[in-house]
């Protein structure tokens, strides 16, 4: 175990370092949004919903096709990945450091006094190391610029979005079918490229989405990717990405019902804590609402918290949310007022957290 604890804190030191390397040298491209300190999956749903909002004002709509890359971290390239690390103007020795750590690795087991012969043993990017994020960013560096001047070159108005293993090709178009047709092509150069550097996409979660602000009811053409390992692709009512949830018209409403649901789930199961006559105090209740079921209710409430939102229903549905916390913390009745409670808790407006 102390082993394992060392060699987490060296790699999470080597990981520091190499943030500030990327960041002093500019190294990693704008579409990147992965393995980079101060980046969560919030900056890129606010980035997304800039992209749809600005789209807008022009009158166009938005088109999104999301896919996903199967088993991106034990797929990564060993030799291709220290090329890419000397390229990026990294100490020779960090670099060396890195070509033993991944490559031509040997083991053996030791129990009491037997001893297993030394063999060769494979080791990858591990799933989960804090080193994972900032190799991956580095590895798709080159990936992002070529499949910008292969779009370039074939006249396809197409951007792209990374966070992690989970891709998203954007295009504004006042036509759905044009749209179609130009995320179509990208996503074939898209799978191309991917399979050059040793990567393959996972079609069955492969997903398009437009979003529209048109009033009534709303088709879309289908877009049919049969023709290079996918099949055809049907529009849904919702559309979930790095746990947002998105509707057409950007409500939200989808979104604030999960979560507010799942905080409301987490306060019913929280009764088991203890109740008015043994248990945890409503002093901790109360601190633990704030500290881990507030958190879930208000996940994601950059994107439909700006000015001049309309946030009546938004407000409605967290408020109840609080409501049922509340009389848990105080084990009061069903029927108690609101805002009495709320004062004895010691809890501010939900609009106040906000």
């Amino acid at each position: 175990m102390l082993l394992n604890t060392l060699d987490k804190l060296i790699k999470k030191v080597i990981g520091e370092r190499l943030q500030f390397q990327v960041m002093a040298n500019d190294f990693i491209h704008p579409s990147q949004l992965e393995g980079l300190k101060f980046k969560s999956t919030t900056n890129v749903e606010v980035a997304l919903t800039h992209i749809i909002c600005s789209g807008w004002v022009k009158n166009l709509s938005t088109s999104i096709l999301a896919f996903n890359i199967a088993q991106l971290f034990p797929s990564l390239n060993h030799c291709f990945l220290t090329c890419i690390l000397q390229k990026a103007g990294l100490d020779s020795c960090v670099v060396m450091f890195f070509a033993n750590h991944l490559t031509d690795r040997k083991t053996n087991y030791m129990w009491n006094n037997f001893s297993s012969p030394i063999f060769k043993v494979n080791v990858r990017v591990g799933q989960g190391s804090a080193l994972s994020p900032i190799l991956s960013a580095f590895y798709f560096f080159p990936f992002f610029y070529i499949l910008e001047n292969h779009l370039k070159i074939f006249n396809i108005p197409v951007s792209i979005i990374s966070f992690v293993d989970d891709e998203v090709l954007i295009s504004q178009d006042k036509s759905l079918i044009c749209s179609n047709s130009y995320l179509f092509c990208s996503y074939n150069v898209m799978t191309k490229l991917l399979d050059k550097f040793g990567l393959i996409v996972e079609h069955s979660k492969t997903k398009v989405f437009h979003f529209n602000k048109s009033h009534g009811l709303f088709s879309s053409p289908l877009l049919n990717l049969s023709s290079i390992g996918d099949t055809v692709l049907v529009l849904k009512n919702t559309w979930k990405y790095l746990e947002f949830i998105f509707n057409r018209k950007l409500s939200f409403h989808q979104h604030i019902n999960y979560y507010s649901n799942r905080a409301i789930s987490t306060v019913k199961c929280m009764r088991t804590l203890g109740n008015s006559s043994c248990g945890i105090i409503p002093t901790q209740k109360c601190l633990l609402y704030r500290c881990y079921i507030l958190p879930i209710a208000l996940y994601g409430f950059q994107l439909w918290l700006y000015n001049h939102a309309p946030l009546s229903y938004s407000l409605k549905i967290l408020t109840k949310m609080q409501r049922r916390a509340t009389i848990w913390i105080l084990c009061a009745f069903k029927t108690s007022p609101l805002e009495g409670i709320k004062a004895i808790v010691g809890l501010i407006p939900i609009k106040l957290h906000l």
